[in-house]
């Protein structure tokens, strides 16, 4: 039986990574990334300053050793100056991540494994929010610790975020409902640009707006109004496509929601009370990181249960066999319709964090390149999965940003990745896998 069990173990590097995390509940995992995060703000300066590396990486490393790369293109390619001297950051990033990442918290998991299982065991007992609160504390403390080091690290954050509640949306219809959409950017426009009038309009002096017509005290309090109302003015906008799209069958709603995307942004460009092709700009900084964190995780939790719901188990159903749905009694175009509205109302509340985040739009934002974009992430981090999307919008996201550096192969890079992944995980990397919050935040030691 003790053969047996060891001819199970995962092998070379799974292998490794399991017997370091395998029996460590989420809960320890946060723990290690929490006393990461406090001993890079301890050593972090002084350690990139003795491994020579002219600022203290802001990406785990992973973008100073992209700028070297970028670096010895440029020469290869226009002849650009290149020190080789610089060389040496590639092996002292790697330095710099063990030393104040993989090894700590490595550490830091083993020694807790059987504490933190102790008390994932005893949050098990007391009520669902209960738990899943002190874990969302956890992880915030982690985001917290983590971008008070740099600026870029908490627009990259905040970024980061919204495409995990944009690409949830997204996912709701062209995974759990199975039909091709294109037109998510055009809802997140609409998001945008009505949460800023709503915002600007309000409580600003705007050159394009006019002055404010309200000057109360504390009018940041009126903020997670400007974004419901951004996403109920998105849900409305997806009528205009659902109601023609939805009387049909077939590849419509792709051809109707692209064409609803180019009219969305033709229609801002030409409307000059918005600001014409110039856009919005002077929105309040209220788009903090606590606000996007909170909205977030809440869009997160209703989207869950909105597709683990008995009308998210109908969209499964309507999405594998229509006839045979309808012929159970399920109201297919309703249940899609529902689904269409839900997922574009997430998707302008995200347009309205995204337009406060960075404090200006304008239509050029939400064109074919935000598209392609969310479409990547959908289906790189795989489809009908809650967990897949969080995967997919991180991945992208953080792969962008540490690709800037070398410019256009950016561009041939993560095009080529999507295609290995359809090649060999059409569906995605955690694909049709459900989001059992309870199991995700138990206790993982065998007695």
């Amino acid at each position: 039986m003790a053969e047996t069990t060891e001819l199970q173990q995962p092998k070379g590097v799974r292998g490794l990574i399991h017997r370091f995390y395998g029996g460590a509940p989420l809960l320890g995992i946060l723990l290690g990334f929490l006393a990461c995060t406090f001993w890079e703000n301890i050593i972090g300066e002084a350690l990139a300053s003795v491994l020579l590396l002219p600022k203290m990486p802001i990406l785990f490393g992973l973008v100073t050793m992209s700028k070297v790369f970028a670096g010895l293109f440029n020469l290869a390619i226009k002849g650009s100056p290149f020190e080789l001297f610089t060389l040496i950051h590639v092996p002292m990033a790697l330095i710099y991540f063990g030393v104040v990442y993989a090894v700590p918290l490595a550490i830091v998991v083993r020694l807790t494994v059987r504490p933190a299982n102790a008390v994932a065991r005893s949050l098990q007992q007391l009520p669902l929010i209960v738990t899943a609160l002190v874990h969302l504390g956890f992880l915030y403390a982690i985001f917290h610790v983590w971008v008070e080091l740099s600026d870029y690290r908490l627009i990259t954050l905040k970024l980061t975020l919204i495409a995990v509640l944009l690409t949830l949306s997204l996912n709701i219809i062209n995974g759990y409902m199975g039909e091709f959409s294109c037109s998510h950017p055009g809802f997140m426009a609409v998001g945008a640009y009505m949460s800023s009038f709503f915002t600007v309009g309000l409580f600003v002096n705007d050159k394009v707006l006019g002055e404010a017509l309200l000057g109360i005290p504390l009018a940041f309090l009126s903020f997670p109004l400007a974004l419901i109302f951004g996403g109920l003015c998105a849900s409305l906008s997806a009528l205009i496509v659902a109601i023609p799209s939805f009387r049909t069958r077939g590849d419509y709603l792709a051809i109707i929601s692209l064409a609803f995307l180019f009219i969305v942004k033709s229609f801002f460009e030409n409307m000059q009370s918005l600001g014409g092709a110039r856009g919005i700009m002077g929105q309040p900084d209220w788009a903090s990181l606590p606000v996007i964190f909170i909205v977030v995780v809440i869009g997160v939790w209703a989207i869950n249960n909105f597709v683990n719901s008995t009308l998210g188990k109908a969209l499964n159903a309507v999405r594998d066999d229509e006839m045979a749905a309808d012929a159970m009694t399920v109201d297919t175009r309703k249940t899609k319709m529902v689904a269409f509205l839900f997922g574009a109302f997430w998707a302008g509340m995200a347009g309205g964090l995204l337009a406060h985040v960075l404090r200006f739009i304008n239509p050029a934002m939400f064109g074919i390149q935000k598209l392609a974009e969310v479409l990547a992430m959908v289906y790189f981090g795989g489809l009908n999965s809650v967990y897949g999307s969080i995967v997919g919008a991180v991945s992208i996201s953080l792969l962008g940003e540490v690709l800037r550096p070398l410019e256009i192969l950016k561009w041939i890079f993560i095009p080529l990745l999507l295609i290995l992944v359809m090649i060999y995980r059409p569906t995605g990397l955690v694909a049709f896998k459900e989001f059992n919050v309870r199991k995700s935040f138990g206790p993982k030691e065998v007695d």
